[in-house]
């Protein structure tokens, strides 16, 4: 049963997208906001559709959900989390390896809300053209989001946190919002299994500017790991 639900889900999934993704395609020539809400609405049916997999999703800490500029930095386990942030942030825009800009549909409306997309081979000069189109973003009054860990890792387990978040801290000198999950335990991060039970989403204290590189590291860590953790036994 949990195989047949799951692949159900998986099939819903990709008929959603493909009906959201191409017919939502004249909005392209359409102000951002036209794709914003584009995001709102897919990430919504991605999100309602678990509940063939017996998953219900819940949303904690949202009186920390940012409305302006700030930077976002979740837990990432799997692509679920990716899909929470266009669903519950006003103003998403994600730091993403370049190769996922050639995707079609995808790259296209990515382009158009103004994702940032990083080369991560070009070190340094990578580093900063993500804090030059941050500041950009910023001025706009948009959430930029970030993965501390740079992929999906395994429930229970501290990943090897980048030097990214830490660059977007000092330059753009604004709070920072982590997000704890255990998206993992239920979605994972390979295979199509979904298993049941209560996804949460955890939007934690703002970590505020203008700390030293190393303790706002620390900090960062250690609340969204502590947090993730004890979601772990829900």
């Amino acid at each position: 049963m949990l195989a047949i639900r799951s692949l159900l889900y998986v099939v819903l999934f990709y008929l959603w997208t493909a009906m959201v993704a191409v017919g939502c395609t004249p909005i392209l020539f359409g102000p951002s906001r036209w794709t914003l809400g584009m995001f709102h609405l897919w990430g919504r049916g991605v999100v309602g559709l678990l509940a063939v997999c017996g998953i219900r999703v819940e949303v904690r800490g949202r009186e920390h959900i940012p409305t302006g500029p700030a930077l976002v930095a979740p837990k990432h386990l799997c692509m679920l989390d990716v899909f929470a942030q266009f669903t519950w942030l006003p103003g998403s825009v994600f730091v993403m390896k370049k190769e996922l800009s050639y995707i079609p549909w995808f790259g296209w409306y990515a382009a158009k809300v103004g994702t940032i997309d990083i080369d991560r081979g070009k070190g340094a000069s990578a580093l900063k053209q993500m804090v030059r189109e941050a500041k950009t973003l910023f001025a706009k009054g948009r959430q930029v989001v970030i993965f501390p860990e740079g992929h999906r890792g395994t429930p229970g387990v501290a990943g090897d946190y980048k030097p990214g978040v830490a660059a977007l801290y000092r330059e753009l000198d604004v709070p920072v919002i982590p997000v704890a999950t255990n998206s993992g335990v239920h979605w994972p991060a390979h295979g199509f299994l979904r298993r049941p039970g209560l996804i949460v989403f955890e939007y934690l204290e703002p970590i505020p500017p203008g700390l030293k590189r190393a303790e706002f590291m620390r900090i960062l860590e250690e609340r969204i790991e502590t947090a993730s953790n004890k979601l772990l036994a829900l």
